[in-house]
């Protein structure tokens, strides 16, 4: 608590207007069932912060139990935001609003001199926070309730037609995106329809602003602290299939979009093990304890971050169209994955034996008609045989 102090005795600004600001935002990453509300709830009692949910469906009122909300209880032990607010009739509630609502929320937090923990199992709610990724069709003022969705009325139209009226007005998007990917064909159509600029001009601006990148524009909050909680192997195996599939695609999202991502603005993500839930306090807790406290007073943490491997000479937006599964792949790791998979290998064995049967059918068509009646005159070597012994 004293680093807190000290810390606070510092001026605070805000980072969106180009201030210098000391305290950290803290953000916590990790697959389901790692236990990621409990550290922030225990990093918010002991720092004095509070917390805003990242979860996609937590926003909405009521679902407690399938949602798996803090308690009430826990909610008074610590400050929330984010959870419960939306009327769960609400269908175009998008990440969009997500952003504005808990960016202010963060400003408002580190303007009372007190850290914002961001914690969620929705990592591109996080990812949308973080970095300037997204683009704002509407004014952040409008009620989400009365705003006609365009995106969702362009989705009932049919997605070759979408796509064809996207090539026209923005022809580079729509040679990224497959007619069948009609959610975001409908999205880069809304985006020229209620601005006016193609959605692939918008992308540019983001990745030329300083500190952007292949991935969209620069980092909107200089001093974060991520946490990532994760399990060992042994740890996943426990859990049930689908939480266990669900859990490694999270886990896969934090890889490459968060440890693997292009740019310069990438911040340091510091791993947290958490297999063995006996030995939390020690393995998560102080851990994570030591790592903010670095960060608020302005110190490198001891700790290393995570680090994997990367190949640089990789392109993440390289296009590529697989014309056996009438699919468009951008990137090259996302295409190496997709012609190792069980999808495309089928239509592969397919194709080998549809060509083979065409090779079978044209040897059979190109036996002459005068070769065909020769071996009919002929006959069978049963025939011929049976002829020869009738002779003798």
């Amino acid at each position: 608590m004293a680093a807190v102090a000290a810390a606070r005795a510092v001026s605070v600004g805000s980072g969106l207007r180009g201030l210098q600001r000391t305290l950290p935002l803290v953000v916590i990453l990790g697959a389901t069932g790692t236990g990621k509300s409990t550290l922030a709830l225990q990093l918010g009692q002991r720092l004095g912060g509070e917390i805003v949910s990242a979860d996609s469906m937590q926003v909405y009122e009521g679902l407690d139990i399938i949602t798996n909300k803090v308690s009430a209880q826990e909610q008074r032990m610590c400050q929330h935001h984010m959870i419960s607010f939306v009327d769960p009739l609400v269908t175009n509630y998008t990440v969009v609003d997500f952003r504005n609502k808990a960016t202010a929320l963060i400003e408002d937090i580190f303007a009372r001199d007190k850290i914002p923990i961001v914690v969620g199992g929705t990592n591109y709610y996080i990812e949308a926070l973080l970095w300037k990724v997204l683009v704002s069709t509407k004014p952040q003022e409008m009620d989400t309730e009365k705003v006609t969705d365009r995106k969702v009325e362009l989705e009932k139209e049919d997605g070759h037609a979408l796509h064809k009226r996207l090539s026209q007005v923005d022809p580079e998007m729509a040679a990224k995106l497959h007619p069948h990917d009609k959610r975001k064909v409908a999205r880069s159509l809304q985006v020229f329809e209620e601005t006016g600029i193609s959605h692939s001009e918008f992308l540019h601006r983001q990745h030329s602003e300083e500190g952007g990148g292949p991935l969209g524009g620069p980092l909107k909050f200089p001093n974060l602290c991520i946490l990532w909680l994760h399990a060992d192997q042994t740890g996943i195996e426990s859990l049930k299939q689908v939480t266990k599939r669900y859990a490694r695609k999270q886990n896969r999202w934090v890889k490459n979009r968060f440890l693997n991502r292009p740019g310069p603005s990438v911040p340091p993500v510091y791993g947290l093990e958490v297999s063995d839930v006996s030995k939390w306090e020690e393995s998560v807790l102080e851990p994570a304890l030591e790592i903010v406290q670095s960060f608020i007073q302005g110190h490198k943490p001891v700790a290393a971050p995570v680090k994997m491997p990367c190949n640089e000479m990789e392109n993440k937006r390289s296009y590529h169209m697989c014309d056996l599964c009438d699919r468009i792949i951008i990137g090259d790791r996302e295409w190496a994955a997709h012609i190792k998979s069980k999808s495309h290998l089928h239509q592969l064995k397919k194709r080998r034996r549809l060509d083979s049967d065409a090779v079978t059918a044209i040897e059979n068509q190109s036996i002459s008609p005068d070769c065909d009646k020769e071996l009919k005159e002929k006959g069978s070597p049963e025939q011929n045989e049976k002829e020869l012994k009738s002779s003798v």
